[in-house]
C-alpha cells in the first residue's frame, strides 16, 4: 500500500501531514510555510493560482480569488445567504440547487475548487515524500452534516485520491495528542477555526479513543471576528468620508488583511493600529485610512459571538451529560484570542489549557497519524467516533421518526418497522432527514425514494423495515423492505453533495490534465519562496539597516535588486544563485554581530 497522508482541509489554511519513521510529520512546501492558505485565483491567461500565490491575488483579483469555500460544501443556495454576502466573488443556483461559483462564464463547484487545493498539497506531499500519495484521511468540521462530508469526500477523488476515511477534526485533533499512559481520562477537544467551531469531549485509554458528546457551530469561525472589525473600520470611514469601502472589492479585500492583522495583534496588546494609505481618491486627491482599534471596543462588538462560543460549550457539557475535571486541549488560530481562552477556562472549570501543540497544525498531525494506522505503520489504535446529527425518516403528519439518535457511535446499523398510513397502499415514500426538530419541514433532506410492489392491504398491516447504515466516515446508506414480499429499495446518500458518479469522473480529468507539472510546480514555489525572501530582507533593512556598515548594506542591496530582476524574469537559475548569495552574506553578519 501507498502513502497515505493526513489533510487538514481548512476554512482559511489547510496543512497536511505524513506519517514518517515513527511519528507523524507536517508538510513544508519548498518555501518552507508549514500552512497553506485555502484559496484559489483564476487568472486571465487561463492558468490559475493556488495557496500563497492566490493570496497575493486578493487585492488586485478579488472577484476571481476563491477562499472559504470550506463554506459553501455540500449547501444549497437557500442555505448560504449570509456566508454569500461576505465574499467578492458570484455564488449562483436555485434556492434548493447546490451552490456553485461563476469565474467569468465558467461555473465550479466548490468540490472542484477543493480539489484544487487538494491537489496542491499532494503534489507537496509527494515531493516531501519522494514517492507517490494513493490515498489521505481527511477531516471535517464534528458538525458537518452528510452532505458536507459527502462532498468533502468528492472533492478528494475528484483531486486524484483514495480518501480512507473522512475524521472529525476534533477527533484527529485527540488522537494528534498522544497515545501514551494507561490511565483513563476526560478531554475537551475546543477547535475554533476560521469557519467553524466545533466542541468533542472524549474519554482515553491508553490507545482507545471514545468520543462521548460533539457539539459545534458552522456559521461561527474566527472570519466572523475579522468582519466585525471590517464593519467597525468601514463604518467609520463612511461616516467621516462618504465612501463605504464594503462595496469597493478591492478595498475590501485590503482592509480584510489588516482587519485579520489587527484581530492577531490585539492578542497581543490592548490597541492595533489600522493603516492603509491611498484606500480611495476624490477631486480632492487621495485618501488614506487610519484607525485605532482597542480591545476593549473589539471585544465590545463581539459580545455576541463569544455568547455563541459560551453556548456551545454549555451545550456540550449537558449532551455529555455533565463534565467535570476535563482537560481543555485548544486547536485552531481562533483559541489565541485571550477572551476565547477565558470562556474555555470559565465554562468547564478549569484552568488546564492544554497547548503543548501548534494549534494550527494538530488536527493535521492527528489525520496523519490514522493514516499511519491504516498503512500498518501504528498499531494499538481504537477509534470510535459519533454520529453528529440524529437522522431518521418522515412520518404521515409532518413528523419526524429518528431512527439514528446524535452522538450514537459509528460506525452502526439501526432497524426500525413502520407500516402505510391508507389503506391499499403499494408503494411508500422514503423521506431520509437529519436534524433535531420533531417536524420533518425543519429538518434537512438527505434523500428521497420509494418503496414500491406493496401488496395491498389495510392501513397498519404491511410491515417495511427501514434500516440506517452509517459508515465510519459518518456516510449514510438507507434500505427499506417489506416483509412480506421481500421486496427492497436502498440508497446511498451520494447524491446528498450534488454530484453523480458521472460528473466526478469528469471533474477529476479536467482537474489532473491541468495541473501543472512537477518542474512548473517546483519553479512556482522556487519563485514564491524569492518573493518571501526579498518581502523579509527589505522589512528587516528598513528597521535595522543602519546598525549595518554602510559597504555591507550596499552589498547586500545589490543582491538583492539583482534577485528581484531575476524574479520579475523568471529565470531560475539567477534566482538560486542571488538566494545563496543572501545566505552567504546572512552567515557573514550574524558571525561580525
Amino acid at each position: 500500500m501507498g502513502k497515505v497522508i493526513g489533510i487538514d482541509l481548512g476554512t482559511t489554511n489547510s496543512v497536511v501531514a505524513a506519517f514518517t519513521g515513527r511519528r507523524p510529520s507536517v508538510v513544508e512546501s519548498f518555501a518552507g510555510e508549514r500552512t497553506m492558505p485555502s484559496m484559489v485565483s483564476f487568472l486571465e491567461d487561463g492558468k490559475r493560482a493556488i495557496g500563497h500565490a492566490a493570496m497575493k491575488c486578493q487585492v488586485t483579483n478579488p472577484e476571481h480569488t476563491i477562499y472559504s469555500i470550506k463554506r459553501f460544501m455540500g449547501r444549497r443556495h437557500s442555505e448560504v445567504d449570509r456566508e454569500e454576502k461576505l465574499v467578492p466573488y458570484e455564488v449562483v443556483g436555485k434556492p434548493q440547487e447546490f451552490v456553485q461559483v461563476r469565474i467569468g462564464k465558467k461555473l465550479y463547484t466548490p468540490q472542484q475548487v477543493s480539489a484544487l487545493i487538494l491537489q496542491e498539497l499532494k503534489a507537496q506531499a509527494e515531493g516531501f515524500l519522494g514517492e507517490p500519495v494513493d490515498g489521505a484521511v481527511i477531516t471535517v468540521p464534528a458538525y458537518f452534516n452528510d452532505a458536507q462530508r459527502q462532498a468533502t469526500k468528492d472533492a478528494g477523488e475528484i483531486a486524484g485520491l483514495q480518501v480512507k476515511r473522512i475524521i472529525n477534526e476534533p477527533t484527529a485533533a485527540a488522537l494528534a495528542y498522544g497515545l501514551d499512559g494507561q490511565e483513563s481520562r476526560r478531554i475537551v477537544i475546543f477547535d475554533f477555526g476560521g469557519g467553524t467551531f466545533d466542541l468533542s469531549a472524549l474519554e482515553i485509554r491508553g490507545g482507545d479513543f471514545k468520543v462521548i458528546g460533539v457539539h459545534g457551530n458552522t456559521h461561527l469561525g474566527g472570519d466572523d471576528f475579522d468582519q466585525r472589525i471590517i464593519d467597525i473600520v468601514a463604518d467609520d470611514y463612511a461616516r467621516n468620508h462618504r465612501f463605504d469601502i464594503r462595496e469597493h472589492p478591492m478595498a475590501l479585500q485590503r482592509l480584510k488583511q489588516a482587519a485579520q492583522h489587527a484581530k492577531v495583534e490585539l492578542s497581543q496588546r490592548e490597541v492595533a493600529n489600522i493603516s492603509l494609505p491611498f484606500i480611495t481618491v476624490d477631486g480632492n486627491g487621495p485618501k488614506h485610512l487610519d484607525y485605532n482599534l482597542t480591545k476593549e471596543r473589539f471585544e465590545a462588538v463581539c459580545s455576541d459571538l463569544f455568547d455563541d462560543t459560551r453556548k456551545a460549550c454549555q451545550e456540550l457539557i449537558w449532551e455529555a451529560g455533565g463534565l467535570k475535571d476535563v482537560e481543555v486541549v485548544l486547536v485552531g488560530g481562533s483559541t489565541r484570542m485571550p477572551k476565547i481562552q477565558e470562556i474555555a477556562c470559565e465554562v468547564f472549570k478549569t484552568d488546564r489549557l492544554n497547548k503543548s501543540l501548534n494549534p494550527d497544525e494538530v488536527v493535521a498531525l492527528g489525520a496523519a497519524k490514522l493514516g499511519g494506522v491504516i498503512q500498518g505503520d501504528l498499531h494499538n489504535v481504537n477509534l470510535m467516533d459519533v454520529v453528529s446529527h440524529s437522522m431518521g425518516v418522515e412520518t404521515a403528519g409532518g413528523g419526524m421518526s429518528k431512527i439514528v439518535a446524535k452522538n450514537t457511535p459509528i460506525p452502526t446499523s439501526v432497524r426500525r418497522v413502520y407500516s402505510t398510513p391508507s389503506n391499499n397502499q403499494t408503494s411508500v415514500p422514503i423521506n431520509v432527514l437529519e436534524g433535531e426538530s420533531k417536524e420533518a419541514k425543519e429538518n434537512r433532506t438527505l434523500g428521497l425514494f420509494q418503496l414500491k410492489g406493496i401488496r395491498r392491504a389495510p392501513a397498519g398491516v404491511p410491515q417495511i423495515e427501514v434500516e440506517f447504515a452509517i459508515d465510519a466516515d459518518g456516510i449514510l446508506q438507507v434500505k427499506a423492505t417489506d416483509k412480506d414480499t421481500g421486496k427492497s429499495q436502498e440508497i446511498v446518500i451520494q447524491g446528498g453533495s450534488g454530484l453523480e458518479r458521472g460528473a466526478k469522473e469528469r471533474m477529476r480529468r479536467d482537474t489532473q490534465e491541468q495541473a501543472p507539472k512537477q518542474p512548473e510546480r517546483a519553479a512556482g514555489d522556487l519563485r514564491q519562496h524569492a518573493e518571501k525572501v526579498l518581502d523579509d530582507m527589505k522589512d528587516w533593512l528598513e528597521h535595522n539597516g543602519e546598525m549595518m556598515a554602510q559597504r555591507k548594506r550596499i552589498e547586500l542591496g545589490t543582491v538583492l535588486t539583482k534577485l528581484q530582476k531575476a524574479v520579475a524574469k523568471n529565470n531560475e537559475s539567477a534566482i538560486r544563485t542571488n538566494l545563496k548569495k543572501l545566505d552567504e552574506l546572512a552567515k557573514v553578519h550574524k558571525k561580525a554581530g
